[in-house]
C-alpha cells in the first residue's frame, strides 16, 4: 500500500517527457573557452582585487560587521547581547542564539580590523567558490568560459560588491546555496539538509526552499533541515548572556516592517503611504503569483531535475525577498543559481523581460537626477521591488506556457543534467542520451 501510495504520488502533475539520464559526465567546454580565460580571468582578478582590498577597506556607512563582531565579543565576555535600542536605523544584532554560537569563532579574534579583513576575503572566496559549484553543476567545465564569465558578471553586482563593503555573511550563504542544491541534485540527502539547516539557523528566509525535498518525500533531508536549527538553538540558549531577550525584545522587532532600507513590497509601502487595501491587493496578487508559479514548475520535478530545482528555488526567495518584512537589494546574490538556467535550452532566463528584472535588482546604478527629482528618487528605491516582482512574473508565465506546449502536443525538451543523479524515486521508464545506449532505463 506503501509503495502504492509513493507510486502514484510521483506521478501525479509530473511532465509527460523522459527523464534523461546521462552516460558518466565528461564536463562541458565552449568554442572559445581559450580566449575567454585569456581575457575573463584577469578581468575578474582585478575586479575581486579591486572590492576586496578598495572598496571593502575602505567601508561604507552602513557597516554589518561591527554589529555582528562586537555582539559575538559581547557574548564571550558574558554580557547580554540583545541590549540594543531598535528605534534607532543603526545595523541591529538579528541573529538567534544558535547562529550567535555558530559564529562565535569570529568573536575569537580580539582584533577588529584582522576579523573584518579576515571575514571579507572568507565571503569574496565563498562566492567564487560558490559559482564553481554551478558552473560544475550545470556541467560545464571550471576551465570553460563559463566559470571566469560568472565570476565577472557576480562582481560587478550591487549584490557582491555591497555584501563585502558592507561586510555580513551572505557570500557564505550563497555558498551553502549552492552547496544544498548540488546535493539535492545528486540525492546526498544527509548533507543537504545539514546545509539547508545550517543556512536557516543563520537566515530563516531559507526555510521555504524545504519545499524542494518536501514535495519529493525526502524526509531525510527535510528532517535534518528542520533538527539542526532547533538542536543548535536548544544547545545555544544556556550558554548565550541573555536569550529570553531574543524572544521578548528582537522577535517582536522582526515582525515590524521599517520603512528604511527596506525594498521589499511591505517596505515600500509603509514608505510610500500606501492605502492598507492597495498593499493587501499586492501582496495576495503576488503570493498567488508565486504559488501558481510553484506548482506548474511541479511538473518537471522528475523529468527535468536541474531545471525544476534551479528555478523553483530563486521563484521562492524572489518571493520572500518581494514578500517579507525586510527585503535588502544584496540579497539577490542568491538568485544566481536561478541566471545560470539561461545555459539550458528551457529557461525563464530566455526572456528579455527576466534580464529587465535582472537589471533591476543587481545593478548597482544609482538613478538619482537632478532634473528629475522625485521620478530619479522613485526609480532608485523601485528598483529592487521591481525586478523582484518582475522575475517572480516571468518565471510563474513561462512556466505556464511550458505546459500549455505540452498540453498542445509540443514535445519538451529536457535540459541536460551535467552529471549522473542518483535520485532514485520515479517510478517511471527513462532513456539514455547517449547514441551508443538505447537502452530503457527504469529508475529504482
Amino acid at each position: 500500500m506503501t509503495d502504492l501510495t509513493s507510486s502514484r504520488l510521483t506521478t501525479l502533475w509530473t511532465s509527460p517527457g523522459p527523464r534523461v539520464v546521462p552516460a558518466p559526465p565528461t564536463p562541458r567546454t565552449t568554442g572559445f573557452d581559450r580566449v575567454a580565460r585569456m581575457v575573463l580571468w584577469p578581468l575578474s582578478l582585478m575586479l575581486i582585487v579591486h572590492r576586496v582590498l578598495v572598496l571593502s577597506v575602505n567601508g561604507s556607512v552602513t557597516d554589518d560587521f561591527s554589529t555582528v563582531y562586537y555582539a559575538l565579543r559581547r557574548f564571550h565576555d558574558g554580557v547580554p547581547i540583545y541590549n540594543e535600542t531598535y528605534h534607532h536605523v543603526d545595523p541591529h544584532y538579528l541573529y538567534s542564539p544558535g547562529a550567535t554560537l555558530a559564529l562565535s569563532p569570529l568573536g575569537l579574534l580580539t582584533d577588529f580590523n584582522s576579523a573584518r579583513m579576515w571575514f571579507i576575503c572568507l565571503n569574496a572566496a565563498a562566492i567564487v567558490a560558490g559559482l564553481g559549484i554551478l558552473t560544475r553543476m550545470f556541467g560545464y567545465a571550471l576551465s570553460s568560459a563559463v566559470f571566469p564569465s560568472a565570476v565577472c558578471f557576480a562582481f560587478l553586482t550591487e549584490a557582491v560588491r555591497n555584501t563585502l563593503v558592507f561586510s555580513n555573511i551572505n557570500g557564505i550563504l550563497l555558498l551553502a546555496l549552492a552547496g544544498y542544491l548540488h546535493c539535492l541534485l545528486h540525492d546526498r540527502r544527509w548533507t543537504a539538509g545539514i546545509l539547508i539547516g545550517l543556512a536557516i539557523l543563520i537566515k530563516p528566509i531559507f526555510a521555504p526552499l524545504l519545499f524542494l525535498p518536501f514535495v519529493k518525500l525526502n524526509w531525510r533531508t527535510v528532517c535534518t533541515g528542520v533538527l539542526v536549527p532547533v538542536v543548535v538553538n536548544a544547545v545555544a540558549w544556556p550558554i548565550v548572556p541573555g536569550a529570553g531577550d531574543y524572544v521578548t525584545r528582537t522577535m517582536p522587532y522582526l515582525g515590524e516592517v521599517r520603512d528604511y532600507a527596506n525594498s521589499s513590497l511591505p517596505g515600500i509601502a509603509t514608505y510610500y503611504g500606501m492605502p492598507w487595501w492597495q498593499e493587501k491587493f499586492w501582496f495576495a496578487f503576488f503570493a498567488a503569483v508565486v504559488a501558481a508559479g510553484v506548482i506548474v514548475l511541479l511538473r518537471w520535478r522528475y523529468t527535468d531535475p536541474l531545471l525544476w530545482v534551479s528555478t523553483t528555488s530563486g521563484l521562492l526567495l524572489a518571493g520572500v525577498f518581494l514578500l517579507s518584512s525586510l527585503g535588502q537589494m544584496y540579497y539577490s546574490m542568491l538568485l544566481f543559481p536561478l541566471l545560470f538556467t539561461v545555459l539550458l535550452r528551457r529557461s525563464a532566463m530566455h526572456s528579455p523581460v527576466a534580464w529587465i528584472a535582472v537589471y533591476c535588482f543587481l545593478s548597482a546604478d544609482v538613478w538619482f537626477s537632478d532634473e528629475w527629482l522625485d521620478l530619479g528618487r522613485a526609480m532608485h528605491y523601485l528598483k529592487p521591488t521591481v525586478g523582484w516582482a518582475l522575475i517572480v512574473l516571468t518565471i510563474t508565465v513561462s512556466a505556464m506556457v511550458w505546459w500549455w506546449q505540452e498540453r498542445k502536443g509540443v514535445a519538451a525538451t529536457a535540459s541536460e543534467p551535467p552529471s549522473p543523479s542518483r535520485e532514485t524515486d520515479h517510478p517511471t521508464q527513462t532513456r539514455n542520451r547517449k547514441d551508443d545506449d538505447d537502452r530503457l532505463q527504469t529508475d529504482r
